[in-house]
Order: C-alpha cells, then structure tokens, then sequence
C-alpha cells in the first residue's frame, strides 16, 4: 500500500466503503436472527452469568488476596505488642504505629470499589482498628463474635466470605480472614465488608434485557437480589427456584411461563463457594428487540453507505492536492532517502525523524544540565575549582556533609541493583531541598554508601550544632533511614571561605565518619581539631597469645572474655586513632591464622565462603561488628577442629537443603535461618557451596524456577500467579531470574512445553 499513488488509495476506499458496511449488516442481521432462536439465546444468556459470576469471582478473589499480602507485609507487628487500648494510646510513638496500620488499611480499600469498612482486631486485644471507626475499643465497635461461627467453614489458611447486616442497616458480604502462625506472624482477625450493592453491580455487567439476577447460598439463603426485602431468607420459595435447584447439573438454563410471560431462567453454581448464581429474562422483551434492531438495520445501511460515498469523494478531491503540495515542499528542501513511497508514507517517514531528533535534542539538554551541575560538585570536591563555581554557589562560606550508610555490607546484601540506584537517585534529589532558604546544598553519590553535601551560604548562618544545618542533617538521618531501613552517620566538616579548600572538608567530614568505630552508627558528629601526635597507641600482644592458647585448648569462654577485654581498652582510650584499631584486629586475625598454620590445621576450608576477611572487616562500622565477626570466626574454628569437618556439615547439609525446600515460598532470611538451624551464616554459606557448587542465594532460586517450571507446565495459573507461588512478589523479578537459568522467559517456556506435549 505505502508505494500505491494516494488517488488510487482512494477509489479503493471508496469500494471499501460501500462495500463493508453491507457485507457487515448482511452478517449482522443473520446473527440476530440466530440469536432470536431459545437456544441461541439460552445460550447467550447463560454465557453472560457466567461472565458476571466470574466478574464478581475475580473481584472477591483479588479482595482475599490483597488482603493476604496485607498480613504478609508485617504491618500489624508494629503494634502486636500492644494489648490494650490504653497502652496503644499511651503516648505518640505508639499512636503513630496505629495510624501507620489504618492508613494501609485504608490505601488496600481505596484500590477496591464498594468497601464498606475494614477492621482489624489482635487476638486478646480490647480494641480494634478500622476503616469506619478509626481505632476504637472493642466496646465501642459492632460485636465481632459472630466471626467464630462464621470460621468453622474455613478451609486450609484461606479467610471466608458470609452474608450478614450491619447494625447501621447495610447489607454486606464480609470477607473474614484470620492471622496466625501460618499467614502472619501476629495473631487476630481482619475483617472486609463488601457493600451487596456493589456485589449487584458485578451480578448486572452484561445484564441483557429486562433480567433480574440472584445470588444464593448453597442452601438458598439469598445474599443479594434486587428486591432489599428478601436479602438474607429463603430463596427457594421463589418462583422455579427450587425446580433449579432440583436439576442437578451446575450450570443450564430452562423455559417456563411466569405471569403470563415466556421466561427464560439461566443458573450458574460457583465450583469455588457453593453459591448459586440465577438469572431470569422476559423472552417477549428479547424479540421486541430484535424487531427493533431489524428495522434500524435497514435505516442504517443506507445511511452508511451515503456517508461512506460523501466522505471518500471529499477525501479524493480536498487532501491530495495538499498533501502531494507538501511532499514537493518537503522533498525539495530535504533529502530524506526515501523513494518508491505515496505521499502518506513520505510524510510518516519524514514525521517521525522530525520527532525522533526532537526527543533526541530534548534529552540531551536535559542530561547536560544536570551532568553539569553534578561534573562542577566532583571536581570541586577533589580540589578542582571549576571556572563557573559562581553560578551555582554564590555565598562565601562552605561546609560538607557526609552521609554514610552503617552497614553498608548488610544493605547491599538485601538490595539489588536497581533498588540502590533508585535510592540513590532519590536520596540525591532530597537532601538538595531539604536545607531552608540561605542555605544552598549541592549533592553527590560520593562512593560505596557515601553521599556528599556541599553547604554554601553566608558567613551569618554558619549552622553550628542545633543551628539551621543541624536541624536539616536531623531530618535527612531520619528519613534516610526510613527509606532504606538502615540507620546513617553523618559526619560534618569545619567550614572554610575558599573554594579550593572543600576537598580538605571532605576529608574532614570522612575522619568524622570513622569515630562511628567508637562511638556507634546513627549518629551526627562535627569535626574537632585534633593534633596528631595526642593520639595513643595500644597494642594487645598479650590478650593475642592468650587467645591463640585458648584456641588450641577449645576455651571459647575464655576466647569471649579476652575479646571484650580488647574491646573495653578501646573503648576507654579518648584519643586511640580508627587506624590503630583496625591494626589491633586485623593483627589479630593475622596471628590466628599463622598460628593455624603453623600447627599444620589447613585454613582455606575454615574460611571457604568468607571472601577476603581483611576487606570485610575495614568495611566494618563498629567495634560490636568486628567483636561480633572474630567470635563467629573463631567459634567456626572450634567447630570445625571438634567435628573433624564430615558428620556435623553432611547432617547440617541436610537440614538446610531440607529448610531451603520447605520455606521457598517465603521470604527468607539467611541469617535468621543460619541461627535457627543453630550455626553461622559464614558456615552455612559454606556447607551449601560444598554440597551444590552454589552459593545460597542461586540455589534457593533454583528451587524456585524448578517450582515455577512444574507449574507452567501442570496448571492454568497466571505468570503473576505462578511468580507470587514460588516466592516472588514482582513477576519482573520473576523474569529476571526464570531467564537467567533457563534461557528464555517464563512464557516462552511455556509454549514450547505445550507444543511438544
């Protein structure tokens, strides 16, 4: 088509026109014809039920499982400690934790229509927390021990759905799901009621006619019907009702006079629930229609036609002209390589390489801008001062902030990439508008958890500790920690007037950062001027060889006790430098294993997993950090020496590999894991690469595309569906990894397999 002249396009369009629209009315009307048969139309009327049943199938069935993986969240912990209501409201931390669970509660029914309320209440607890009320005492609130009975239908972790009035006079359907030890780890019950009026509208989605639909429990109690009277008694004292019931088959549909009328009745039983869905509509109403349709059929026809004629004459004789004007135009003054093409193909062409340089010009103003801005920062924290400093700094004084992540290593570990650098990116942007007016921050990602803010204002507001700047950088630790679940220490540097001088105060606020080893994480410190010879050093060659003697014995007692005694020194040593203590532990571990050596105990398998033990530790925050590593490290020793290496890892293999294959579904943490199954992360790691030639994390994942590879395979569940069985809980990652070990997406997979069955 793109090479055939526009006018002939257009005589084309022209058949196409008149031509369509007959064939269509002439398809149209044989269909209608076929529809007005009773079983055409029996057919179309139950095919419509089942498509509302499964509409309000779906919507009950997305309602049940937001509000699983509401539980699963672990919002509710945040108050699972809290037993009453005076307590919950004893003071605004306590408070704060309540609201934060009602505001999920109310985002999880903002996503779903026609919820009436959503109530949580914890097991043993005086109060309850919902949507309508807000938080409330038990007392207080509607009575909740109806929800007992209505449990003993429950079937597997799965909540239940009952039919009930409110004591405001509402009808609704309440979705009752209990928390335990199998969904959530707090005990209670939420509790969802869904409007009857919104289980009606799913019931009238493709309503046909004049047709009234019913939704019955299995044993004919009525949950909605259009007649409000009846919710909640017997159905089967309607009309045929019991006559459908009787038939025995879960779904049909059946011909009866009713008032006169011929009636068609269509039924539907959920093979979820029990529940009945039933439909009745006039036939004489139907064929009323149909009349109707044939005749404007007709009318319409005609006037199709008419139009389709008008319409292509006035495109033949109005748009070629201009077009073909502006394709000479074009053609003339640019050479876009394009031949062999009609004048709509040229003009699409041309078009979209307008558009495309367009973006192209866009983005890249865009990206210089900021590429700029953020290119000046760096190179003047390195000591470069770029020509144009003053257009983005325009006061005198400069100060820098660090922003470091404690435990970056533990951070990294439960975060991938894409995670990091969005948290960049976004941390970036706030901590630029987070200081108040006068005082301008510049902000980079300076390096492995690090962030540098550059502060710029006037010699006035120099921000000294409980200043302007100490209230922002006490913000920016709060939030930051909020975002990324892991406390920061913020180290600030003195300020200066020159420009050149800011990669001295990076320095600074990078030495602050260091006394973190001291005096903890999540805290905000200054720089102080200290000369370097007041500095004391300490060893400890005494508390080394007592360690090494313990270890030949398997004292670990006395192996702790001599580490907290190192550890105690430290502390008490004002002006000992971070050098000083990485030399004290580093020097420790270097003894330890010379002395394994020494004593011909091989090393390489103890410390198998543990990667380059002197860059772990000096990527250390604290001293309980490094404490905490040498007593696993040398309890690992002990260990391994008492075991001889073979019985305890196979019978430990064994139950990790066990753990692995019964909780893939689930979220888990190794750590928790490694202290559950009563050994060391480090060790774990170690057994499971001996075992599989995997590390933990590859083959957990392994696992769980084996799963997901059953699934696809063996049932009709969704990629969705499947992702959130295996434990995934975005199918993005679920992707990510199926691609990653084999080869090619889950749905391709799929297809393959189903081709070759």
């Amino acid at each position: 088509m793109k090479k055939i002249p526009l006018m002939l396009q257009l005589a084309l369009f022209l058949f196409m026109i008149m031509a369509v629209p007959a064939a269509f009315l002439t398809w149209y009307s044989g269909e209608q014809i076929v529809q007005n048969s009773e079983a055409a139309i029996g057919e179309t009327t139950l095919a419509g039920l089942n498509a509302n049943r499964k509409l309000n199938e779906n919507a009950m069935a997305n309602l049940a499982q937001d509000t699983s993986r509401l539980a699963a969240t672990k919002i509710f912990d945040r108050i699972r400690s809290f037993k009453t209501y005076d307590e919950l409201n004893s003071n605004y931390t306590n408070v704060s934790r309540a609201l934060a669970v009602l505001n999920e509660m109310r985002n999880l029914i903002r996503q779903v229509d026609g919820v009436e309320s959503f109530y949580f209440h914890q097991e043993d607890s005086d109060y309850v927390i919902s949507t309508d009320e807000g938080i409330t005492t038990l007392q207080r609130y509607e009575p909740i021990d109806w929800t007992a009975e209505a449990l003993k239908q429950q079937k597997g972790i799965s909540g239940v759905w009952v039919p009930r009035k409110l004591e405001s006079g509402v009808s609704v359907v309440s979705y009752v799901y209990p928390l335990n030890r199998l969904s959530s780890t707090t005990n209670g019950l939420i509790v969802v009621n869904v409007k009857e009026s919104q289980i009606g509208k799913y019931l009238h989605a493709t309503e046909i006619g004049d047709s009234n639909y019913l939704l019955l429990e299995a044993d004919g109690n009525i949950i909605s019907y259009k007649d409000k009277s009846r919710l909640l008694t017997d159905g089967l004292k309607l009309p045929y009702l019991r006559e459908v019931q009787a038939q025995g088959a879960n779904e049909g549909y059946m011909f009866r006079e009713l008032e006169g009328k011929r009636t068609i009745y269509a039924w539907s039983r959920s093979a979820l629930s029990g529940w009945w869905y039933v439909t009745q509509s006039s036939m004489d109403e139907l064929m009323i229609t149909s009349r109707d349709m044939q005749r404007n059929i007709v009318l319409l026809t005609g006037a199709i036609i008419l139009l389709g004629m008008v319409i292509a004459v006035f495109l033949a004789t109005w748009l070629s002209r201009p077009v073909r004007q502006l394709v000479r135009t074009i053609r003339m003054k640019s050479d876009l390589g394009v031949m062999n093409k009609n004048e709509l193909a040229f003009l699409d062409m041309a078009f979209k390489r307008l558009q495309e340089e367009e973006e192209s010009l866009s983005q890249l103003l865009k990206e210089s801008e900021q590429d700029t801005r953020s290119l000046a920062v760096h190179h003047l924290l390195r000591g470069e001062v770029p020509a144009r400093i003053g257009e983005i700094f325009t006061e005198t004084c400069y100060r820098v902030a660090v922003v470091s992540i404690d435990q970056y290593r533990n951070y990294v570990g439960k975060t991938n990439l894409e995670t990091r650098t969005y948290h960049r990116y976004l941390l970036v942007t706030k901590y630029e508008s987070q200081f108040p007016e006068g005082i301008t921050a510049r902000s980079v990602y300076h390096y492995e958890g690090c962030f540098a803010i550059v502060l710029n204002y006037k010699p006035d507001k120099q921000g000294q500790p409980g200043g302007l700047i100490h209230g922002a950088l006490e913000e920016i630790r709060e939030q930051t920690a909020e975002l990324l679940g892991h406390s920061v220490t913020i180290g600030v540097s003195d300020s200066t007037e020159a420009p050149e001088m800011v990669s001295q105060r990076l320095f600074e606020a990078m030495e602050v950062i260091k006394r973190r080893m001291i005096e903890g994480g999540g805290s905000i410190m200054y720089w102080k001027d200290e000369a370097e010879n007041s500095r004391k050093y300490i060893d400890f060659e005494c508390s080394e060889r007592r360690i090494l003697n313990f270890l030949d014995t398997g004292n670990l007692d006395g192996i702790y006790k001599e580490l907290e005694v190192i550890r105690s020194q430290i502390r008490m040593e004002e002006n000992i430098s971070y050098d000083n203590i990485m030399f004290i532990y580093n020097q420790l571990m270097g003894v330890t294993i010379k002395h394994l050596r020494e004593n011909h105990i091989g090393t390489g398998r103890m410390i198998m997993g543990r990667g380059n033990v002197y860059t772990i530790m000096a990527g250390m925050d604290t001293l309980d950090e490094l404490e905490e590593y040498l007593l696993e490290f040398f309890g690992e020793i002990v260990q391994s020496l008492d075991s001889g290496n073979t019985p305890g890892e196979t019978n430990y293999g064994e139950r990790i590999i066990h753990y692995l294959k019964e909780h893939y579904r689930e979220e888990i943490v190794f750590e928790d894991m490694a202290k559950e199954i009563g050994i060391s992360y480090s060790y774990m790691r170690k057994i499971v690469y001996e075992m599989t030639g995997k590390s933990m994390i590859d083959y957990l994942n392994q696992v769980r595309i084996e799963k997901a590879k059953q699934l696809l395979v063996d049932s009709d569940l969704t990629i969705k569906q499947i992702a959130a069985e295996v434990g995934y809980y975005n199918v993005q990652s679920f992707n990510r990894f199926f691609r990653k070990y084999e080869g090619m997406p889950p749905s391709s997979y799929k297809s393959v397999k189903n081709r070759t069955s």
